[in-house]
């Protein structure tokens, strides 16, 4: 921490010209309201978010539903990745318990559908990747 502590006295004093102890201070009380704004419950919900689409079978997934706009069978699912079953289902819950993707037995099939949250996401990443080429 006191080396951190140095550098930003080392930034601040390029960038007021001179720094002080008080200057140093007050920033870190900035940066502290700043870090308390954002709340721990909702970066941890964010990371849950970041965390399921970190599997290239999840992310597979959630873009398929996207794509397709209108739920999918657990069956039509299965035929875009190349996974297990059991890796299929684990897979649909974690993006569930993320709040990417809802699901409802339809008879004996298991049908899932892209969440609003899931449609914003990519078109973010879509617009990201789009606007660096």
């Amino acid at each position: 921490m006191a080396a951190a502590r140095q550098r930003l006295r080392r930034y601040l004093d390029d960038e007021l010209g001179a720094c002080c102890d008080e200057d140093v201070e007050q920033r870190l009380d900035e940066l502290a309201t700043l870090e308390a704004g954002i709340g721990t419950a909702q970066a941890d919900a964010e990371l849950d978010v970041l965390s399921a689409l970190a599997s290239e079978t999840r992310y597979r997934l959630v873009r398929v539903l996207v794509a397709a706009g209108e739920e999918l069978c657990v069956c039509e699912l299965n035929a875009v990745v190349d996974v297990s079953e059991s890796g299929l289902s684990h897979a649909l819950s974690e993006l569930v318990d993320a709040g990417l993707v809802d699901g409802r037995k339809d008879g004996r099939w298991k049908k899932y559908r892209a969440t609003n949250r899931a449609v914003a996401l990519v078109t973010v990443l879509e617009g990201s990747v789009s606007a660096d080429e």
